[in-house]
């Protein structure tokens, strides 16, 4: 482990375990950010690919680096060595954690949440878990009857037998919470923002068919279209060129810092259903159409965007039907429908949960005091 020190011994100490994707990243950002609110010291434990997220985290939390190892990449001998990582990072935390105990160890999700989890049961620490989506990742299945507190983000949550979950909600970051439930200004005959959302890793498929759904739409509503599009860095000359072809007004990036600010100033959000992404659009509250990641793990992106279809907010579109034609549908409905972009703006706002990172922070502190 790696890491800069930060911040005093004064209060508890949290350690916060997630693996390196905005998905698990986001909402251990906004459990860090309250729980140094409460007087808490707060420790993260994230991999390379974590440690791109930990700019917006508060100041005074310590990040620590560790090796990330995973079955799921890498040749044979690569993952032969998987055990031996894994094992290497499980007596690393435990050396860690003796030096400078947790009051409570919560993970995250993804492979770099093992050694603290695993170093937690060893030394028999106070431990939870928060799970974004509808269906349970390997490592939060792994160690889902192992811990004292079960937090679900997306309701209903696919659990083991004999495991009880308590929904809380998925936090969302202090910036999304400082624009919860921001005006929505309905679809008309004025310049409309579209949000352009591929998850964490980009979606090619969004930058394939979004670019020409647009440009099939009638030239006036074209022309009042402001369009925000995360795409991956190797898409993105392809993407900006396809909009500029279309005179589309648009702004590609791999990545953009703002946005919360983005996301309460859009019309409509097309995205990816990853738990964050749906957690943020309802807090805020934005009409949204759905395209969820067909590989995903247990198809737990449909599961994550069920709650906010069945609420009314938004339209689902399987990958396996996802097309311009498609799409270029959806997206006239909504922005020629004031009123009804109102009323799916208005339901996102109702199925969220802004107080999703305080019940996560109240079950932490009840830890605190428990039995391990």
């Amino acid at each position: 482990m790696t890491g800069t020190l930060t911040g005093t011994k004064a209060g508890p100490l949290l350690l916060i375990a997630a693996g390196g994707t905005g998905g698990h990243m986001f909402p251990a950002q906004a459990l860090a950010e309250a729980m140094v609110r409460r007087g808490w010291r707060v420790k993260l434990s994230t991999d390379v690919r974590g440690a791109r997220y930990t700019g917006g985290f508060p100041h005074v939390v310590q990040v620590e680096q560790v090796a990330s190892a995973t079955f799921a990449r890498g040749g044979a001998l690569a993952k032969a060595a998987v055990p031996f990582r894994i094992a290497s990072g499980v007596l690393a935390a435990v050396r860690a954690f003796r030096r400078d105990r947790p009051a409570v160890v919560v993970g995250f999700g993804g492979y770099p949440t093992i050694p603290a989890l695993a170093a937690a049961v060893l030394l028999r620490l106070p431990r939870a878990i928060h799970e974004q989506n509808g269906v349970l990742g390997r490592v939060n299945r792994l160690f889902a009857g192992r811990v004292q507190g079960f937090a679900c983000g997306t309701w209903p949550t696919d659990l083991p037998a004999g495991v009880e979950g308590v929904h809380t909600g998925n936090p969302v970051r202090a910036a999304v919470l400082d624009r919860a439930g921001a005006p929505y200004i309905p679809p008309g005959d004025y310049p409309m923002s579209l949000l352009i959302l591929g998850g964490s890793q980009g979606a090619r498929v969004l930058s394939e068919v979004v670019p020409a759904a647009l440009a099939s739409l009638p030239e006036a509503l074209r022309a009042q279209l402001r369009v925000t599009h995360q795409a991956r860095d190797e898409d993105r000359a392809e993407v900006i060129a396809a909009y500029a072809a279309a005179r589309i007004s648009a702004e590609v990036q791999p990545f953009f810092t703002d946005i919360p600010r983005r996301l309460s100033e859009a019309q409509l959000v097309i995205a990816r259903a990853g738990a964050s992404t749906v957690a943020e659009i309802s807090v805020i509250g934005r009409p949204a159409i759905l395209v969820p990641y067909a590989a995903a793990t247990g198809d737990h992106q449909t599961a994550n965007a069920r709650g906010l279809v069945d609420a009314g907010a938004a339209v689902l579109i399987p990958q396996s039907r996802f097309d311009a034609a498609s799409l270029a549908e959806q997206v006239a409905l909504v922005l020629a429908n004031p009123a009804g972009a109102l009323k799916m703006a208005q339901a996102a706002l109702a199925y969220g949960k802004p107080d999703a990172t305080a019940r996560l922070a109240e079950m932490v502190e009840g830890l605190a005091g428990g039995p391990a």
